[in-house]
């Protein structure tokens, strides 16, 4: 309920960023990102993508095209699909 600091959203978008030009050269080498094995390095990034997808900023994965795809392949599984499921997103749970 709070209003965000856009200026902090902006310096941590631009971190972000940085990282995630790291991730797209990485994954034009390699399926996943420890490897061409599914790993912790990439369930580690899960919950917090997920999420972040639901937001207004989701175009800095969309806009690599290797991270959107290791992000589409990582989130479609059907293990983490079950888990999304009872995920929400700025909702009070049950």
């Amino acid at each position: 309920g709070k209003v965000p600091d856009q200026a902090i959203i902006d310096e941590n978008l631009e971190k972000l960023g940085k990282v995630l030009d790291v991730y797209e050269e990485k994954l034009s080498r390699t399926k996943y990102l420890a490897g061409d094995f599914y790993s912790l390095a990439d369930l580690f990034h899960l919950s917090f993508t997920y999420y972040f997808m639901k937001t207004p900023c989701a175009n800095l994965i969309n806009e690599r095209p290797h991270v959107k795809a290791w992000w589409e392949g990582i989130s479609s599984r059907p293990a983490f699909q079950k888990v999304a499921s009872a995920m929400t997103f700025g909702e009070k749970g049950n």
